[in-house]
């Protein structure tokens, strides 16, 4: 996942879709060595599960072979809760996208264990991954705790920006919708401000507003340890309106 700012020059060339110049990031790439687990179920799997840039512009309904709901999600971490979203909807399909490759590994060795074959990802920036998916495609985004870069002057790398939520827009199927959760209230309320104003949105719970977790998104350890602690965890849903 990054911000970067958009290109007008690029932009213009490649029509109405947001193209970003690579530059600030929202994440940092982590040093992880790969488990054997996560190294065999790469080698497997990969040829069968994953995406690349180099296929271009991809289709989710000729990527699945079917017309179904399709669920987009950005930063997938370790893949687990993902992987139970899978298993647990088998009539909707799933792409995640994440930088890390023992994060990658540890999707597809969980995904091969639970024989789930409705799930693809790449191994990508989700900025470069978005360019790739078509207009009006995806019926759900999904965005789980990302970095909140906690320091004011790193504000700039939060990946939910105004623009970000613009090229979110263009992939979004009218009437889908943006989820994205955080346990850091100071994120949270950044991510209102900036969506609670962005074109062609509405709040489904009202501006302002947070919903409930949906059971769809499942409890992690880490946020079920969390709320022991009294530590709040937010979810927030937009709408595509138009």
């Amino acid at each position: 996942m990054s911000e970067h700012d958009e290109n007008p020059a690029a932009a213009a060339a490649e029509g109405d879709k947001p193209v970003y110049r690579r530059g600030i990031k929202s994440f940092v790439i982590r040093a992880g060595r790969l488990t054997k687990g996560q190294e065999g179920a790469l080698e497997r799997q990969w040829p069968v599960m994953g995406l690349e840039l180099a296929q271009g512009a991809i289709n989710p309904v000729e990527v699945f072979g079917r017309d179904g709901h399709v669920v987009l999600e950005i930063g997938y971490g370790m893949g687990q809760s993902l992987v139970q979203m899978a298993a647990a909807a088998p009539e909707k399909d799933f792409i995640g996208v994440e930088v890390h490759l023992p994060g990658v590994g540890s999707l597809l060795y969980l995904a091969e264990e639970a024989g789930i074959t409705n799930l693809r990802s790449y191994k990508e920036d989700a900025i470069e991954v978005l360019k790739l998916l078509p207009d009006n495609s995806i019926d759900t985004v999904q965005l789980f705790f990302p970095d909140p870069w906690h320091k004011k002057k790193h504000h700039k790398r939060r990946i939910v920006q105004a623009e970000f939520a613009q090229t979110i827009r263009r992939i979004l199927k009218p009437g889908g919708v943006f989820h994205m959760a955080t346990d850091w209230e100071p994120y949270m309320e950044h991510m209102l401000e900036v969506m609670d104003v962005a074109e062609g949105y509405e709040n489904v719970a009202g501006k302002g507003n947070c919903v409930p977790r949906p059971e769809h998104r499942p409890l992690t350890k880490f946020e079920n340890r969390g709320e022991k602690l009294g530590h709040g965890v937010w979810d927030m849903m937009f709408r595509k309106t138009d």
